[in-house]
């Protein structure tokens, strides 16, 4: 049974830094492509940053450009976003995504909140 379980979530002042994780098992993780995605209130989810499977590419929505750092650790089965120079404006539920081909996954998501 494949579980992504995300963590590192919570409440932060603006300016302030996060890291999420996302552990994942059940499944051969360093074959799929991993992604961060985000939905606020009353928002369509987003795509926020993904990786590929040896992490030598990312990509990033672009208002975390610059501010947000995605990587992979492939042993440890876990795929990590850092967070920094938070704005009010990032808060959302985070989601990590596990796919391949025709093979999607997602994890139950980790709420983040930027507020002073």
């Amino acid at each position: 049974q494949v579980q992504l379980v995300e963590s590192g979530g919570g409440l932060v002042q603006p300016g302030g830094s996060l890291r999420l994780s996302c552990a994942a098992s059940g499944l051969t993780f360093s074959t799929y492509r991993m992604t961060w995605y985000r939905q606020a209130p009353g928002k369509e989810r987003e795509l926020v940053a993904s990786i590929t499977i040896a992490g030598g590419y990312t990509n990033y929505e672009g208002s975390v450009k610059g501010r947000f750092t995605i990587s992979r650790d492939n042993a440890a089965n876990k795929v990590y976003l850092q967070m920094n120079s938070l704005k009010p404006e990032d808060t959302a539920v985070y989601y990590c995504k596990a796919d391949r081909g025709i093979e999607v996954y997602w994890g139950q998501g980790t709420q983040v909140t930027v507020s002073s």
